[in-house]
């Protein structure tokens, strides 16, 4: 057994030229790959060296995946001082936003590159940049100022049946939503779509891209976990509505979900290109950004609308497949997404690029749908197009409360007895995502009635999320 063991000078051999990639090497070897002997742990461990995007999601071999994506020179990079003041921006709902979220707002908006930002009622603390948050930047794009899922989308389908439907066949519903939905890490039973997004020439001709492309074909038609959800609910429109349809009360089906492994994987690698080229102090390390007139940034820009449109596919199909199976046509579909950045022209004719995470785009007449929890009602919106808040709006009520916070606050049983006084089915689930862990979605509406018009509004009644 000792011939089989690894050493510093077998790895020097491969070309393993740091303490730590070595030190890596062997512990994981050690750990995870006593199967295999000396000479396969050096030709995997070789492979890594030379093909580390092909195993940086990898479980065990990952971090060490890590220390061989040296995508920029490290002398190529610029260091970057914050602004001693936060370019000014606007809060909606500011006593709805706790101040942990608001400094973090205040950093974002001290990056020399902020030009124009917002808040929305719904925001609270992220990664780098606050949930809820909108910033605008002349010709750089910040990845975690997009976010980790990106172009995280809803999308509504009112069917032309009555909410009637949903009482006569609540158990035909509920076992199409079962099989016909799968969420978080997938082991489904059925064969993987083909879809034209897995056509795009972006796969072919960016290196990531090409790498992820059968993690995307596989993932294609699924749903994230977390707050992700497909439920059925009551869609309730009213007269002189934008989509023609008799006022009334329609069966209606929404999910929430974003770009899967693809959006995560993209985000992470441009990420450490961005803080590989980008230096800024510790506290805002996390926003570096991309130049769009370099190759990194473009290829990042490119790679992030596919992950959107990749989103929207995945939305699409859920959608489809579901109509065909309780045999109902749509009337209408309505869609918008966030975690993503946008070229958009301002009031004085300048382009600007703005982010949004976790915030929803509400240009005038643009529609959108704005959730709530899986028991209190979401609302249908058209935006008002308003520059103070850089055409935006929230993209739900937003958490008052951490997942751990809300583990450690709600039983099983409570959230049970919430669902049964709202008359709501729940598949799946978690404490996590109890509905008391959010805002009051009346709130943050209110506070933001100069951005949106409500057109009408969807109650929850079966709603599948991953932990079943």
């Amino acid at each position: 057994m000792g011939k089989q063991k690894l050493k510093g000078k077998d790895l020097r051999k491969i070309g393993y030229r740091y303490d730590k990639e070595k030190s890596l090497a062997i512990n994981i070897m050690a750990q995870y790959y006593k199967h295999l002997n000396k000479t396969e742990k050096l030709e995997l461990l070789q492979n890594l060296m030379e093909n580390p995007n092909k195993y940086y999601e990898d479980e065990n071999l990952g971090i060490l995946a890590e220390e061989f994506m040296e995508i920029v020179e490290k002398e190529t990079f610029k260091s970057h001082k914050l602004k001693e003041k936060p370019t000014g921006y606007s809060v909606f709902g500011k006593k709805f936003i706790d101040q942990n979220t608001i400094n973090q707002m205040d950093q974002v908006m001290r990056l020399p590159i902020a030009e124009k930002g917002a808040l929305m009622p719904d925001a609270h603390v992220g990664y780098g940049m606050p949930i809820g948050g909108v910033l605008a930047t002349k010709n750089e794009i910040v990845p975690y100022a997009v976010g980790l899922d990106i172009g995280c989308r809803m999308a509504l389908t009112i069917f032309d049946a009555p909410i009637e439907f949903l009482t006569k066949y609540r158990h035909k519903l509920k076992e199409s939503i079962q099989l016909h939905t799968y969420f978080g890490t997938v082991k489904r039973s059925m064969e993987p779509y083909n879809h034209e997004i897995l056509e795009r020439q972006e796969f072919k001709e960016i290196g990531l891209l090409k790498q992820l492309h059968g993690k995307a074909r596989n993932q294609l038609g699924t749903s994230g976990s977390g707050n992700h959800f497909v439920e059925y609910g009551e869609v309730v429109i009213d007269e002189g509505n934008r989509w023609n349809i008799p006022k009334g009360n329609y069966l209606g089906l929404l999910t929430h979900s974003g770009s899967r492994g693809l959006g995560a994987t993209i985000a992470g690698y441009y990420t450490k290109v961005a803080a590989d080229v980008c230096k800024l102090p510790r506290s805002a390390k996390q926003l570096a950004w991309l130049d769009m007139d370099k190759s990194e940034g473009m290829e990042y820009w490119l790679s992030m609308n596919l992950a959107g449109d990749y989103a929207k596919a995945c939305h699409d199909v859920i959608h489809q497949k579901l109509a065909k199976t309780i045999g109902l046509k749509p009337l209408a579909k309505i869609e918008n997404h966030h975690n993503f950045a946008w070229k958009e022209t301002q009031e004085d004719g300048s382009e600007l690029i703005v982010h949004r995470k976790g915030s929803t785009p509400a240009k005038d007449g643009e529609l959108g749908i704005i959730p709530a929890s899986m028991v209190h009602p979401g609302y249908i919106v058209s935006g008002k197009g308003k520059p103070n808040s850089l055409c935006s709006a929230s993209h739900g009520s937003g958490r008052k409360m951490s997942r751990t916070k809300s583990k450690n606050s709600f039983t099983k049983s409570f959230i049970k007895k919430q669902l049964k006084e709202h008359g709501v089915t729940l598949i799946g689930g978690g404490t996590d995502e109890a509905p008391n862990a959010y805002k009051n979605i009346d709130d943050v509406m209110g506070a933001q009635e100069s951005l949106v018009k409500v057109e009408g509004m969807f109650h929850p009644k079966i709603v599948r999320m991953d932990k079943d």
